[in-house]
């Protein structure tokens, strides 16, 4: 009869010999398959005699099982290795700087709504907020802007099924705000407002600053003192020349554009102001025989453009990094 402790010592060397998972692969094939050695040593008990072939098929039912769990033992210590090879080879250290890492930066009409804000602070104004979707009272009737006036059409209104509308200025919260608050009153109102137009100067949203101002001394050489000096200041310019030119708003009465040149160039509208309309303080059961006050409204792209220089409103939307990372 065969040694099959023989053969065993033969099978474990192999199994053992095999150092990646293919090669255990074909140990097996060769001791376990169909014409493997084990798979001989079965077949040829059929010439041993009725005594030895018990005593054989016990020996090489010992065999076949001690290289089977030695193949598995090993299949697990290679798979092991494997993995632990892989992590190492993939492992992070968490402690070194990233690969191109960039900082990030505040988008240019986010850093144009700061400078503003910071500025006006200076002068006393708080931040006022309201709602975005608005109904026709609070941004067209409390502001004198009843439903015949043509400066409706002026809007560009973005109107809902329910009579619901996307506000087209943010004068409406200056409504909200003395409604609820009363006078006086100095607040201003940054924020999104939203018109059907879109060209190189224009979008169907943008960013308005508007302010607000009603106290019972309240003149409109206060209004051109503060609107001054917070041009002079938004642009860093001492040489920025100013002009008020009249015009016309429903909200307000007398009302004024303002122009401004700077270094001699050529004059440039920045902002709408006026007078607040008696009617608008009625509107919100503020007296005009005791307070009076001044309103202006600026567009934050606009503002964006001048100090930096772009001529295209529509580059601060397009999200292209080419244009935004200049302003990190």
């Amino acid at each position: 009869m065969i040694d099959t402790n023989e053969q065993l010592a033969k099978a474990l060397e192999a199994v053992e010999g095999a150092s990646e998972l293919k090669a255990l692969e074909d140990v097996r094939v060769a001791w376990m398959g169909k014409k493997g050695h084990i798979t001989d040593l079965m077949k040829g008990m059929g010439s041993l005699t009725a005594e030895e072939r018990p005593l054989m098929g016990q020996k090489v039912n010992d065999l076949k099982r001690a290289v089977v769990k030695a193949i598995e033992e090993r299949k697990t210590t290679l798979a092991d290795e494997a993995l632990r090879a892989k992590l190492l080879a993939e492992t992070v250290d968490v402690t070194l700087p990233g690969f191109g890492q960039q900082m990030g930066g505040l988008h240019p009409v986010t850093q144009t709504i700061e400078r503003m804000t910071a500025l006006f602070a200076q002068l006393g104004f708080t931040v006022a907020e309201g709602p975005e979707i608005e109904n026709d009272f609070y941004n067209f009737e409390a502001l004198n802007i009843p439903d015949h006036h043509p400066a409706r059409a002026m809007h560009d209104t973005f109107y809902f099924g329910d009579g619901k509308l996307l506000r087209t200025h943010t004068s409406s919260v200056q409504i909200r705000h003395m409604e609820k608050n009363g006078a006086p009153a100095r607040v201003i109102s940054p924020g999104r407002v939203y018109r059907c137009d879109s060209d190189q100067t224009h979008t169907p949203m943008f960013h308005q600053v508007e302010g607000l101002y009603i106290d019972k001394e309240v003149g409109f050489s206060d209004l051109m003192g503060h609107l001054e000096q917070f041009l002079i200041l938004f642009f860093d310019q001492e040489n920025v020349e100013i002009r008020f030119r009249p015009s016309y708003f429903p909200f307000t009465e007398p009302s004024t554009e303002v122009d401004i040149r700077i270094d001699g160039g050529r004059w440039l509208e920045v902002l709408g102001s006026g007078m607040v309309h008696p009617n608008v303080l009625r509107a919100v059961g503020v007296d005009p025989e005791e307070y009076r006050g001044y309103a202006f409204g600026i567009g934050v792209e606009r503002m964006a453009m001048l100090r930096y220089g772009a001529d295209d409103l529509r580059v601060f939307f397009e999200n292209d990094v080419r244009f935004l990372s200049q302003f990190r």
